[in-house]
């Protein structure tokens, strides 16, 4: 006999911050400057880390991709959170809606191992300084920068998939702001334990895994660096590292507390807006800005184009 598909829910409602009705102008402006200033910012990053050549080594390359990644992984929610709080549209197809949940998830995950990528790189530099270059090779780079988006876009194939054939045929309303594995879940009629077993098998190593490692890495870096004689050498060995500490930091704490657990909660949606647009906007400013290398180059390139041409 034909197994009928009781998929019947079509659409799903965002209710994004509708319990904060008072406030929807501010959360408008919030996030849309959040949003401007998080592309200028990357798009810059990218560019003068592609201009300056004295920025043309491992560190800043990995940089430029994690750039990239930013401005991918906020355009996939941001652009419909601004239609829901502008033009109320607050509807998304249900195809559209797991759409957005593998792609949302795939560039976390990606962001996760490029994070390990970078914090890899600091550990060659401090710890093997004088086979650095002959490592970090410009086929090695491109590799390390390649893994992290293979790894995110596979990884999310099987969870998404699960939860694509999961039975949708009641309620269709989200309390969150995008669609994500563990609100569309609870949406289902179906059975959703292997469902949630797989977000979680999948969430623990795409998002912990790389966090044990970095913590790895930072223990080896700092064994390294405390036993470096020179007060000089320890702070110009803790600057390169810091920066990528606190990006991590931010970036782990709140997908950790979001990821690693199988029910959806209310405050959930909350969290999201932590790495979802706050931490992307301000990345540029702790990795990149305020180092000295790139104000420099960035001065050069201002200065440079404003230098008239002799004809």
């Amino acid at each position: 006999m034909e197994q009928k598909n009781k998929t019947v829910v079509e659409e799903i409602i965002l209710l994004a911050f509708a319990d904060l009705h008072e406030i929807q102008k501010i959360l408008v402006v919030v996030f849309l400057v959040s949003y401007i200033i998080c592309i200028i910012e990357n798009v810059v990053i990218i560019t003068v880390t592609k201009i300056a050549h004295t920025l043309h080594s491992p560190m800043y390359f990995f940089i430029s991709v994690f750039a990239t990644s930013e401005i991918t992984f906020v355009s996939v929610t941001v652009p419909k959170l601004l239609a829901i709080l502008i033009a109320a549209n607050n509807t998304i197809s249900f195809s559209g809606c797991v759409t957005q949940v593998y792609f949302l998830n795939s560039l976390g995950v990606t962001e996760c191992y490029l994070l390990v990528v970078m914090v890899f790189d600091r550990h060659m530099a401090i710890n093997n300084p004088l086979h650095y270059s002959s490592i970090m090779t410009d086929t090695m780079c491109v590799g390390l920068a390649i893994f992290p988006w293979i790894v995110g876009f596979s990884m999310m194939l099987v969870p998404v998939t699960i939860i694509a054939q999961l039975d949708f045929c009641g309620p269709n309303e989200i309390d969150h702001f995008f669609c994500d594995m563990a609100p569309l879940q609870t949406l289902a009629c179906s059975d959703t334990l292997i469902s949630s077993i797989s977000a979680t098998l999948t969430g623990a190593i795409c998002v912990l895994l790389p966090f044990l490692v970095i913590i790895g890495f930072y223990i080896n870096i700092l064994k390294t660096v405390i036993k470096i004689k020179s007060d000089y050498g320890k702070q110009k060995a803790f600057s390169t590292c810091t920066s990528h500490l606190i990006v991590a930091s931010l970036f782990y704490g709140a997908a950790i507390l979001v990821y690693v657990k199988t029910k959806s909660r209310h405050y959930d949606k909350y969290l999201c807006f932590m790495y979802t647009a706050f931490t992307p906007t301000i990345n540029p400013f702790i990795y990149t800005f305020r180092n000295r290398d790139v104000k420099k180059a960035l001065w050069e390139i201002i200065n440079g184009a404003k230098r008239p041409t002799v004809s």
